[in-house]
């Protein structure tokens, strides 16, 4: 996608999604999200007819987000299943 530094931030419903998920997998979503800082890499997808932009896949968990500009906004996290809802 792209290659230019972005500068990350969280939604609230996103940290309230963190805090939710065992302490393991939400610092392997952490560590996968601060990637994005570096450029738009990885397995993302641009959504379509979604309420978001992107979404960035780590295993069974999907980080939904936009891109503003520089930004990042991470929206909403969760499993797969029912991230979408």
């Amino acid at each position: 996608m792209s290659s230019r530094r972005f500068h990350v931030e969280y939604a609230p419903l996103a940290v309230e999604n963190l805090r939710a998920l065992p302490k393991t997998v939400a610092a392997q979503i952490i560590r996968k999200i601060l990637r994005l800082e570096d450029g738009l890499t990885g397995n993302i997808k641009r959504l379509r007819q979604a309420d978001f932009g992107y979404r960035l896949r780590m295993g069974d968990y999907r980080i939904l987000f936009d891109v503003e500009d520089d930004t990042i906004v991470i929206q909403k996290i969760g499993h797969r299943k029912d991230v979408y809802e």
